[in-house]
């Protein structure tokens, strides 16, 4: 994950934060996973997250995803080889895994989304922070976002994104795009004939917010519009008080891979839309109740 899409101030906290590559990474910022390196404790870590989320994502994660993990066969008896897994997902869409030492700065992180690179951290949480960890760990970054990897709109949509990245950033815009990223790649649902269906990394690797986002009547979930969710403001530090649902894995590419110039020239003199708001133009699937935000949230999500 990239800096931006974390507090700086919760940052503080974190273990895995550099100013530049740490001794032992290259200049764009990717280490040696050391595969080889981790404890059967860290192993175990991973096959306990895994069989935890997959004892609840079987109805409310979408097919894309599940396929993607059987296709990847991320579950294994521990943490993933990004040798073994990279040959699988390269042969379906070009993409790689590498791993970084932790959050990458802007430029490096587009750079590789540009290039059909995700950067994932190497380490894995500690068997005490199952249910909560701020930092995003290798159980986040490759369960939750590589399994989406494997379908090839969703692929396209994500190297788009890195190439928009690197004009938003010439732009001055990177903070309305960083919103697009976070209610689509992190936290985003789907409408499907069966119902709305988790997409986003941040919930399908979380266990308790894999009940919240869907199951909750706290939070709103409204149809997808680009520019309004590129003005909707976010949190980073608990449940969602509102999801943004698209009809879609080719309607998400569509709407953005259009020419985000016109775009960005109209943001710049709209205001910014706070978390609980509800327009009246609003596609509504839910009017929350924001009981949960009302009461003060709590650290209770995993991812």
């Amino acid at each position: 994950m990239r800096a931006q899409d974390r507090d700086p101030l919760a940052m503080a906290d974190f273990e895995h934060v550099f100013t530049e590559p740490p001794p032992g990474a290259n200049a764009d910022w990717t280490i040696d996973q050391a595969w080889d390196r981790y404890s059967e404790v860290e192993h175990q870590t991973w096959v306990t997250l895994y069989e935890r989320q997959m004892g609840i994502l079987p109805g409310r994660a979408c097919d894309a995803f599940l396929r993607g993990l059987d296709a990847l066969d991320l579950h294994g008896e521990g943490i993933p080889d990004f040798r073994v897994m990279n040959e699988k997902l390269k042969a379906l869409t070009g993409w790689t895994v590498v791993a970084v030492p932790g959050l990458v700065p802007d430029e490096v992180f587009f750079d590789h989304l540009a290039n059909r690179r995700f950067p994932s951290g190497q380490f894995i949480r500690k068997p005490d922070q199952l249910d909560y960890l701020q930092e995003p760990d290798i159980f986040h970054d490759v369960f939750g976002h590589v399994p989406m990897l494997t379908d090839p709109t969703f692929a396209d949509y994500m190297e788009a994104y890195g190439k928009g990245g690197q004009r938003a950033a010439e732009l001055g815009m990177l903070q309305n795009l960083a919103r697009l990223y976070w209610y689509t790649v992190e936290f985003g649902l789907m409408e499907t004939p069966e119902g709305l269906r988790i997409y986003g990394a941040g919930i399908v690797s979380s266990r308790t917010e894999s009940v919240f986002s869907l199951e909750d009547p706290s939070p709103n979930r409204l149809g997808f519009d680009l520019e309004r969710v590129m003005r909707t403001l976010y949190r980073i530090d608990d449940f969602q008080q509102v999801y943004f649902v698209i009809p879609s894995l080719d309607a998400l590419l569509a709407e953005t891979t259009k020419d985000f110039g016109p775009i960005y020239d109209r943001l710049k003199n709209a205001g910014e839309i706070p978390i609980e708001t509800i327009l009246p133009s609003d596609r509504v699937y839910t009017r929350g109740t924001q009981a949960y935000a009302h009461a003060g949230g709590r650290f209770a999500k995993a991812g």
